[in-house]
């Protein structure tokens, strides 16, 4: 990247600019002699291009009207203007009817950002009246029009030259989904403490100077929380506790599908971000680390009604977004965050498309993970329609569906599409997380689901294979693993909204002390917990995903909803890796014990049928005697047993593997099932102290083992 020639002299309104028709080709498209610009728009009446010499100014050096005849093709605006290039800031106005109750919020006295641009200048005043399409004190509220103009609040898009870039025959891993383990990481979270001691904290170099821990840790692919661009400073609340503006840590509020944000980038010049991303996938890839985006198409960051006017509701609102067929000044909000992007309209379903191929393509990335997905499934007016939508498009296409794919099955309008999504899509299983926070905590009732979930679900994703299932026990989104087992309710006072965010149902427990505590009984019973957690995820069928930090007792003070908090409270302590060794190490062997054993990699479910029509069960359950598994309402334990051998390929692949998961509160004696020729050596007990905990030497064991309280055992055969 060193040698690109980065160029941000913009031509001033003194230089005369040539242009001619141009073409359809949506965003800034340059080549040797200048730049092409298109937009959408079908109900604009008016559309007007501006370019400004510096991202400060008020004033644009130029101003490009476009003719409805000349520059227009179908529903398409274009233009193509000489003597520009990398680097030249623009911004689109787009003029029309304001009619909010009919669904209609044009206001040319906006400034626009392409919905195209590969980089965006955000650094504005959220609070600032300039970028709100109506009179923010009027009685009229959002049916008022404002009349200021929007130039002076900064917010530009940016022309992008990024095909001379050396990628040095970089190429996505494609890692088998059978020997993925993903680690979900917020870039900024996961550096940008002191503890860090890297520097760079809070960037994407930052996660570069961690890649040795990474390695360590054994993970294979690295899912980013998003990284498209957004604003900072959107949030409007304040913490109670600290009088503090609070921020949109997290960036689920995307204000273009193009843009990577300059948020976590260094010592950069405007647009530098685009190739500094490029630098980073560039050294994951180097290190075997596949790179997955968290990406949110289901909303923008424009919010409701009340909110700005920065892109989409200013090009065309109600093509962009699902407004209430009843009253179309209000949003459909099926993302809880104000508007639902209308995912299955021709135009944004080709937004959607191109944006993922963008990111395939130029940024080689390795996979998405999908935010909310399930609105990406629903028509205008809301109905499921699951193959027939933008989803099914997604999987079958020839470039994005050959990637890691990953759904959030549900939504904030209760819709729940777990084990729905289309063939090619993997889901974040919900209920495998739930249903083992449910045994760990000592729930009755849940044996059997339990079953199923360590199966890899197959009551969810039989037409599909296990890896659909991406099982997991905590994600960015609620508690941590330590205050899963250290409060019994969520603390989110701090965010300003009256500790009503946030889930309530967490399946969590404390143990007898809400929080932090010195009792040496309950921290021990807490980091046994943490290893059943991690001992169970393991072992199950599917793909495993951890939490950044939770390898090493990562806690947020029992904030289970802390998108708002950049503070010691949600930074990554890395002080931790060394203060809880112990986990840290069992967690680590514990990745590598899934990744050397085969059996528990299969790439079919564990029932199957041999060449002769046999059903085999790969799987076979126990309980404290052989093949009588204790399935009952009040059953706390269940122990199975995994075959080392493959009868259709009539070959053994591995090891026979014997686990019991005890979370009842006295000890069971377990009678070890009977192995022809061979005998049982404990390699893992979670009720001993470390090292014993996981046995670097296994020990024979013969006839039945005592298995602790709250404790998870696992043996091998010779």
């Amino acid at each position: 990247m060193a040698d690109y020639p980065l160029q941000y002299k913009n031509p001033g309104p003194d230089v005369v600019l040539k242009t001619k028709r141009g073409y359809p080709r949506l965003g800034a498209t340059p080549d040797e002699t200048g730049v092409n610009f298109a937009i959408f728009s079908r109900n604009a009446t008016r559309v007007i291009l501006e370019l400004y010499q510096n991202y400060y100014d008020s004033i644009p050096s130029h101003s490009f009207e476009l003719d409805p005849i000349k520059n227009k093709t179908g529903d398409i605006w274009h233009i193509y203007v000489y003597g520009i290039g990398h680097g030249q800031y623009y911004g689109w106005r787009v003029d029309g009817t304001y009619d909010p109750l009919n669904g209609k919020r044009f206001n040319v006295n906006k400034l626009l950002i392409d919905p195209y641009a590969k980089a965006v200048t955000t650094f504005f005043d959220w609070n600032d009246d300039a970028v709100y399409g109506y009179e923010r004190n009027s009685p009229m509220g959002d049916l008022s029009f404002s009349t200021i103009d929007s130039s002076k609040s900064m917010i530009r898009s940016i022309v992008i030259d990024d095909s001379k870039y050396d990628w040095e025959d970089d190429r996505q891993l494609h890692i088998p989904w059978n020997e993925t383990i993903i680690y979900e990481m917020h870039v900024r979270l996961f550096t940008i403490s002191p503890t860090s001691n890297v520097k760079f904290p809070g960037t994407f170099l930052g996660i570069i100077e961690k890649l040795d821990h990474l390695k360590e840790l054994g993970v294979t692919t690295i899912e980013l929380m998003p990284i498209f661009e957004f604003n900072l400073n959107s949030n409007p609340n304040v913490n109670p506790v600290t009088g503090e503006q609070l921020k949109d840590v997290w960036g689920y509020n995307p204000l273009n599908f193009f843009a990577v944000t300059g948020n976590y980038s260094v010592g950069l010049k405007l647009g530098e971000q685009v190739f500094l991303f490029k630098d980073f996938v560039k050294m994951l890839h180097k290190n075997g680390f596949e790179v997955i985006l968290d990406v949110v198409y289901n909303h923008t960051g424009e919010g409701g009604e009340k909110g700005p006017t920065l892109c989409f509701r200013g090009i065309d609102n109600e093509i962009y977004y699902m407004l209430d067929p009843k009253n179309k000044r209000y949003y459909l909000n099926y993302s809880g965050c104000g508007n639902t992007l209308n995912c299955n309209h021709p135009v944004v379903k080709e937004m959607i498309i191109d944006s993922l191929r963008y990111w395939a393509t130029e940024m080689h990335v390795d996979g998405f993970r999908f935010d909310l997905a399930s609105v990406l499934g629903r028509t205008p007016d809301g109905r499921w329609i699951g193959d027939l939508s933008l989803l099914k498009d997604i999987a079958e296409d020839p470039i994005v569906g050959k990637l890691k794919l990953i759904a959030e099955g549900w939504d904030a309008a209760g819709g729940y599409h777990l084990g729905l999504f289309p063939e090619g899509w993997a889901e974040w299983n919900g209920k495998y997380r739930d249903c083992v926070r449910k045994f760990v905590r000592g729930d009755n009732g849940v044996i059997e689901e339990l079953m199923l979930r360590i199966s890899g679900s197959p009551d969810l994703y039989a037409n599909r294979k296990p890896h659909a299932s991406i099982n997991f026990i905590t994600c960015h989104d609620g508690f941590t693993m330590r205050d899963l087992l250290s409060y019994n309710k969520k603390h989110n006072e701090a965010n300003g909204e009256g500790n009503r965010d946030g889930t309530d149902e967490n399946f969590s427990y404390n143990y007898g002390v809400e929080g932090d505590t010195d009792n040496e009984k309950i921290v021990k019973i807490r980091k046994q917990q943490v290893k059943n957690f991690f001992a169970i995820l393991m072992l199950s069928h599917g793909t495993p995903m951890i939490l950044m930090g939770d390898e090493f007792f990562r806690t947020q003070n029992g904030n289970n909803n802390a998108y708002c908090i950049d503070d010691e409270t949600t930074w990554v302590d890395w002080t931790l890796k060394e203060k809880h060794k112990d986990l840290f190490e069992f967690v680590k062997k514990m990745i590598r014990f899934r990744k050397s054993h085969p059996a528990l990699k299969r790439e079919c479910f564990y029932e199957k049928y041999d060449k002769f029509g046999n059903l085999i069960t790969d799987i076979t359950w126990h309980g404290i005697n052989p093949f009588e598994p204790d399935m009952c309402y009040h059953s706390h334990s269940i122990a199975f047993m995994i075959s080392g051998s493959d009868p259709v390929k009539g070959l053994r692949i591995d090891n026979n593997i014997y686990v019991i998961l005890n979370q009842w509160k006295e000890p069971l004696n377990f009678v070890l099932p009977p192995l022809q020729g061979e005998d049982w050596y404990l390699i893992v007990d979670t009720s001993r102290d470390y090292p014993d905990d996981f046995l670097e030497t296994p020990y024979l064991v013969k006839g039945y083992y005592t298995a602790q309280p709250h404790s998870t055992v696992i043996f091998i055969s010779d």
